[in-house]
């Protein structure tokens, strides 16, 4: 199916101030993103608020424009250029909830302008919790046992049937912005004013605690004739209770069996077709319980997020520049592997390396903040490394941090404090 040929520009939204949970990797998806539908022929409008950012480089969008992503000022420069499509998907959450504000508003309608890449139906479906735990049961797939709280006081009666400890998720946030795990009322209370506050639409979900559990991604690309692949499979080191932006992971995964992937791989794709994405790139979070083999659906994110990044730099499957493309008519096989220069892009990427990423913390600049680690993200950037195993990525990911350390260190053997007992004796 050629470009569709009705889309002559298209208004790229980016994601904003660099901030902890929304750093460089949105940049490096809207930068593929102007350039490949510059290449089409297609006159690029872009919107962001961060002049410190390769996107916004006057030779990468036809009109730039340094303003606040929100819908008023967004619906000023739609006025003036009249985009035929806005494209979302590239800016992480600032802009999938300005997308959500302007057809709120009736924005889009008034200006005859079109959401592509994915639609509000499949923004909302993926990103309101109550929703989104809805659809998941309409598939068969599992979601943690939760609850949906809108107050203060609701949370409170609601989170009786739920127990402690509780992990609190506002929605419409990004990094986990706002929530955390609560091990008791005093905690619980804090998280969840916070949340409420940060969370655009006042929803908390409260899930049952699932702390402990292995934590899988998938990076799936659907196109709109419904051809899917698996870009890649992420495993996270930590379990889950830690944020995966914290979280050291390791790509492809390791400790799946092929059945095991299998299935996580279908319920990925049921999840893309039951969500609505039609066009784009996905990221989709898993659970397993190590004892039981229970596999649980954490959540989905229908645009391009920082593990699409982590993927891309890893398989060499362009996933921000494929989505783009995608979203103005391509299919996946039109495209070409830019790395083989000879299989289409519906050829699922196979990698014989193994590639890790360690996120870098600076908590010594934040005195105020806890570096106990929880869902909400706390690192400030991250280090990538490939190797043949595991053990020599990981370490070079370590030396790679430019904290100091060569890699992984023996630890010195301690010493006994009084290792002949004398001075219990002394003190008895």
């Amino acid at each position: 199916m050629p470009r569709r040929a009705d889309l002559e520009s298209v208004l790229i939204l980016g994601a904003g101030p660099i901030v902890i949970g929304q750093a460089c990797e949105f940049d490096y998806s809207g930068t593929q993103a102007c350039k490949a539908l510059k290449d089409e022929g297609l006159r690029v409008v872009l919107v962001n608020s961060n002049p410190a950012t390769i996107m916004t480089d006057p030779a990468m969008a036809d009109s730039t424009y340094i303003e606040p992503v929100t819908w008023q000022v967004v619906e000023r420069i739609i006025d003036r250029e009249r985009p035929d499509a806005v494209l979302p998907t590239m800016g992480g959450q600032t802009a999938l909830n300005c997308a959500l504000d302007l057809d709120r508003e009736g924005v889009l309608r008034a200006y005859g302008t079109e959401l592509i890449g994915a639609s509000k139906e499949a923004i909302d479906k993926a990103e309101d919790r109550e929703l989104f735990d809805r659809s998941m049961k309409a598939i068969g797939l599992e979601t943690a046992k939760s609850v949906i709280a809108h107050s203060m006081e609701q949370a409170i009666e609601e989170q009786e049937a739920i127990g402690f400890p509780c992990i609190i998720r506002p929605s419409f946030t990004l990094g986990g912005t706002g929530g955390g795990v609560a091990y008791n009322r005093e905690e619980f209370a804090e998280i969840c004013e916070k949340g409420l506050d940060l969370s655009p639409t006042t929803e908390l979900l409260i899930d049952e605690s699932l702390l402990g559990w292995k934590e899988y991604e998938l990076e799936v690309v659907r196109d709109r004739e419904d051809n899917c692949i698996i870009v890649c499979s992420i495993e996270n080191v930590d379990p889950m209770g830690v944020h995966t932006g914290d979280s050291i992971t390791v790509a492809p995964a390791q400790t799946l069996t092929d059945k095991e992937f299998q299935r996580m791989r279908n319920a990925a794709i049921a999840v893309l077709r039951e969500i609505g994405v039609e066009t784009g790139g996905s990221n989709v979070q898993f659970a397993v319980d190590p004892k039981s083999g229970r596999l649980i659906v954490v959540e989905m994110n229908p645009r391009v997020s920082r593990s699409s990044a982590l993927a891309s730099k890893a398989t060499g499957f362009p996933i921000a520049k494929v989505a783009s493309k995608l979203a103005i008519g391509y299919t996946l096989d039109e495209l070409m592997n830019d790395i083989t220069g000879a299989t289409p892009a519906s050829f699922e990427p196979a990698i014989d390396y193994v590639v890790t990423k360690i996120p870098r913390f600076t908590f010594e600049k934040f005195a105020q903040a806890e570096n106990r680690l929880t869902t909400q993200m706390k690192s400030v950037g991250e280090a990538m490394a490939i190797g043949r195993t595991f053990a020599e990525s990981f370490q070079k990911a370590l030396r790679s941090l430019e904290t100091g350390i060569c890699g992984l260190e023996p630890v010195e053997e301690t010493k006994p404090v009084d290792p002949d007992f004398s001075l219990m004796f002394e003190l008895r």
